[in-house]
């Protein structure tokens, strides 16, 4: 029994030359099958040379693909070291693997991973190829750019209304044409109301009367410090932000279509350009991603050119990854998790996650919730039959199923409406309402169309 059952553990073995890591901030513990000569785990420092023995350790042994978790951001740098050398890295989740009792050191958990990783019980996490890898880290630096810059933008809110100067009632935007240039001046030592209301913007829909009134306050120098120095820090990352933007359009520029260009093929863009908005790259984001995959995201309803750009950052061009839609969705995080026990579903819920590109499809169906389209129209059923929060994710699934047909056949998306879809939607349901009839012996007729309805 014991040959035999030792013959069954070597036959259930999915990768035979595999490895296990356990990586820390300061040292990582490597195993390797028990087969191999020498000692089956050792210990490594976290220097670039250290990185680079450890990677020479492995393919001594013959090892051909290594598990590591995605802990942090300590992989990264192994995880780089190795792919160069040749090695497949799987990149496991740390939940999967956590639940076990016992293992209470770094050597256990690097075993504990081999051993999983040899069976073909992990599943590796997406990650796009180099390229893209790149180009996600700029947007990402971005977003974070932009998010330590927002709170400058309440420091001077609130110096302006410690000095009782209401330019926030009066303004639609403080940081705008109009009150940039004010609040400029008021650095610059300008306290005339008068003054700083001539230099409102035309387009402004305050007069400059109204803007008199509101720029009459206090003017107390801590306060004034204050709004400067916020001002300063405000300026200082959007100069970073826009040299951000400048490597993003080099990183745009080294990069070649993932698909295949036909001659003289030119994509027209089914949705007219708009005014670009206050936060968004100045590049033109739009002819970069139909250069890139030969398919205009952004023509699908909710997607602007920012949300498409993080989310062919986080996806990649290449869906084939994701063998349907459906696990593309539960990738996302926008399809229902069920808990079924004896054939009936006891609940059914979306789980948390902090996946980008499911949260910018979430984001394109909450802007979509007024438009007239049929992602419109179907985010408004949904919300009447279950509210915003079920019609927000469902919406956000229908694109994400979208998205990922047209990137897969390299389609274009035509929206057809938000009446055409309401048509289409009371056909199936007079279809349904047929069958049901039939089913219980009855006929349904349709009522012909009166003059008055017509």
């Amino acid at each position: 029994m014991g040959k035999q059952a030792k013959q069954s553990e070597q036959l259930a073995r999915v990768h035979a030359n595999a490895a296990g890591l356990d990586i820390g901030a300061r040292e990582i513990f490597g195993c390797i099958p028990a087969d191999r000569d020498g000692p089956t785990v050792k210990r490594f420092g976290t220097f670039t040379p250290d990185l680079y023995n450890m990677a020479d350790w492995l393919i001594k042994n013959g090892i051909d693909t290594v598990a590591l978790e995605s802990t942090g951001v300590y992989w990264i740098p192994t995880f780089e070291i190795l792919e160069a050398r040749g090695i497949k890295v799987y990149l496991v989740n740390a939940r999967h693997i956590k639940h076990v009792p016992g293992r209470k050191s770094d050597v256990q958990d690097c075993q504990w991973l081999q051993k999983l990783h040899s069976l073909g019980l992990l599943t590796a996490s997406f990650r796009p190829d180099a390229e893209m890898c790149q180009l996600r880290a700029y947007l990402r630096h971005r977003a974070e750019l932009l998010r330590h810059r927002a709170p400058h933008v309440l420091h001077i809110q609130k110096a302006l209304q410690q000095m009782n100067l209401q330019l926030p009632q009066v303004l639609k935007d403080v940081m705008g044409v109009t009150g940039m240039a004010i609040l400029r001046a008021i650095v610059a030592g300008e306290r005339n109301a008068v003054k700083l209301a001539q230099l409102r913007n035309p387009g402004c829909k305050s007069s400059e009367e109204t803007l008199a009134k509101a720029l009459t306050g206090d003017w107390k120098d801590e306060y004034l410090f204050v709004l400067k120095q916020s001002l300063a820090l405000y300026d200082f990352y959007t100069q970073q932000v826009a040299a951000c933007d400048a490597q993003i359009q080099q990183q745009y520029a080294t990069m070649k279509p993932r698909w295949e260009i036909l001659p003289s093929s030119s994509l027209p863009l089914t949705k007219p350009q708009r005014k670009k908005r206050k936060n968004e790259p100045a590049l033109d984001v739009r002819s970069e991603i139909i250069h890139l995959t030969g398919v205009d995201l952004v023509a699908v309803g909710g997607l602007s050119d920012s949300l498409a750009q993080t989310i062919i950052s986080e996806i990649g061009t290449d869906v084939s990854k994701w063998p349907t839609e459906k696990q593309f969705a539960s990738w996302l995080g926008l399809a229902p998790h069920n808990d079924i026990s004896g054939g009936k579903v006891l609940r059914s819920r979306t789980l948390p996650t902090m996946n980008r590109a499911g949260q910018a499809f979430r984001q394109a169906a909450v802007s979509v919730s007024r438009s007239h389209s049929a992602f419109g129209a179907y985010y408004r059923r949904k919300r009447a039959q279950r509210g915003p929060q079920f019609a927000q994710v469902t919406t956000a699934h229908k694109i994400a199923r979208t998205v990922y047909y047209l990137l897969k056949h390299r389609a274009q998306y035509v929206d057809i409406g938000a009446d055409a879809y309401e048509q289409k939607q009371r056909e199936r349901e007079v279809n349904a309402l047929r069958k049901k009839a039939a089913k219980l012996g009855f006929a349904l007729v349709t009522p012909e169309p009166t003059e008055a309805a017509a």
